[in-house]
Order: C-alpha cells, then sequence, then structure tokens
C-alpha cells in the first residue's frame, strides 16, 4: 500500500517574489515606521481638556496655577481681592471658566493699555 505524498513538504507557493524572512523583516520595519509616525503625531492632551468634552466648564486650583504660572497662595489672595470666585463642591475648590476668561482678559487689557485707545 502506498502512502499518500503530501504535497507541501516539497512544496512551498510563493505568491510574491520575497525569500519569507525578507518578507518579515520588511513587514516588521514597516510596521515600526508606522507605529513611530503614529507616536510622533500623537496629540498630547492639556492638561486644561477634558476627553470627550469640547468645553471644561470648571478647573481644578492647580490647572489655574498652571494657566497663569502662578502658586496656590497667589491664586488665594485673588479669591480674597474678589478677581477669582471660588465654586466649592464638598471639600473641592473649582473656578469657572468663564471667569478664568475674565480675569485673563482684565490681565491682558492691563498689560497693553495702548490697544484701549
Amino acid at each position: 500500500m502506498k502512502e499518500p505524498v503530501n504535497s507541501t513538504a516539497n512544496f512551498t507557493p510563493m505568491l510574491f517574489p520575497y525569500d519569507p524572512e525578507q518578507f518579515w523583516r520588511s513587514m516588521r520595519q514597516v510596521i515600526r515606521e508606522e507605529v513611530g509616525n503614529v507616536e510622533t503625531n500623537r496629540r498630547v492632551p492639556s492638561i486644561y481638556e477634558t476627553p470627550g468634552m469640547t468645553n471644561k466648564p470648571l478647573y481644578k486650583i492647580a490647572e489655574v496655577c498652571t494657566m497663569f504660572q502662578v502658586t496656590k497662595p497667589t491664586i488665594y489672595e485673588w479669591i480674597r481681592h474678589g478677581k477669582l470666585k471660588p465654586l466649592k463642591i464638598q471639600s473641592r475648590v473649582f473656578f469657572l471658566w468663564k471667569d478664568i476668561q475674565q480675569l485673563l482678559q482684565s490681565s491682558q487689557e492691563q498689560a497693553n493699555p495702548s490697544d484701549n485707545n
């Protein structure tokens, strides 16, 4: 009785003109390049952004400190002088975006008084 001949053992179908090792090396290189492109083009979210929200209405005190490049005691002074109005939710302090915008606009007007004339 004859044993069936395994046709795949002696024959490797060639669908493309590459050596399999060369093909996989090329594929790895392409993948590395694409992953590198994705990593370099990835947009790093700002600390002021919340994923899924187009407009962040509330900001923590640390975020406001970073925005204005000041320390927490400065923020507390601004609160005491009425420049910023805090919004307390349970034990946390937040600031409304519109209040921050008003403070930004007033600080820009003070920095550029010639623009108002």
